[in-house]
């Protein structure tokens, strides 16, 4: 009968310590799984988020050379530009950390956003002077000049507020797959745990 209880104890002994650690095993599996998936996730959205806009301007150019004495040599155009601009966050070099033990995910830095302006240029009204001809220099300044119009238009738009909500759009997804894993989400240090607060994110 002592023989009989003895086995019936190490038999619990053995099974509870086998439980143990098939359950911890099991445990590590599946923040295994969601680290792979959070990891995923990320690299499912490192594309560029990008808005577009287009934007249109008017510009009359003049320039007049000295030639001897009062007398000038002018020469001017009338410029129309129709701009594309776009704006946009390369999420291929998001910096992040995943911290298995404590399930949390650290966004540790987003890229800058891109603004590119692709300006196109027609000419009207080009009236060359006398020994004062258009030349590459004037078509350069031209372009200079209305790149630094539309970038100021571009200021006084909403087309970067308008690529900020593309990019907390895509954010919001790391927000749901860590909130629905029971992990948490962080950005310089400070806990997303609202979609409210992944709203008034500060870059």
């Amino acid at each position: 009968m002592r023989k009989i209880i003895i086995g019936i104890v190490i038999a619990f002994v053995v099974s509870f310590i086998l439980k143990k650690c098939t359950e911890g095993s099991a445990d590590k599996t599946v923040i295994r799984e969601h680290s792979a998936l959070i990891e995923k996730q990320i690299n499912n959205v490192g594309k560029l988020v990008v808005t577009e806009g287009y934007f249109s301007d008017a510009y009359s150019y003049k320039s007049s050379k000295a030639l001897f004495a009062n007398l000038t040599s002018d020469k001017q155009a009338l410029v129309i530009v129709n701009a594309e601009v776009t704006v946009s966050y390369d999420l291929s070099k998001i910096e992040y950390q995943i911290d298995s033990v404590n399930k949390v995910l650290k966004i540790v830095k987003i890229p800058q956003e891109e603004l590119k302006i692709y300006p196109d240029l027609e000419y009207y009204d080009v009236e060359s002077g006398y020994l004062n001809a258009f030349n590459q220099d004037d078509y350069n300044k031209i372009k200079e000049t209305v790149t630094i119009r539309i970038r100021k238009k571009i200021e006084a738009s909403n087309l970067r507020l308008n690529a900020k909500n593309r990019l907390i759009s895509e954010l919001s997804k790391f927000y749901i797959l860590t909130n629905s894993l029971g992990w948490t989400l962080q950005y310089n240090d400070s806990t997303i745990d609202t979609q409210d607060k992944l709203e008034r994110f500060k870059l």
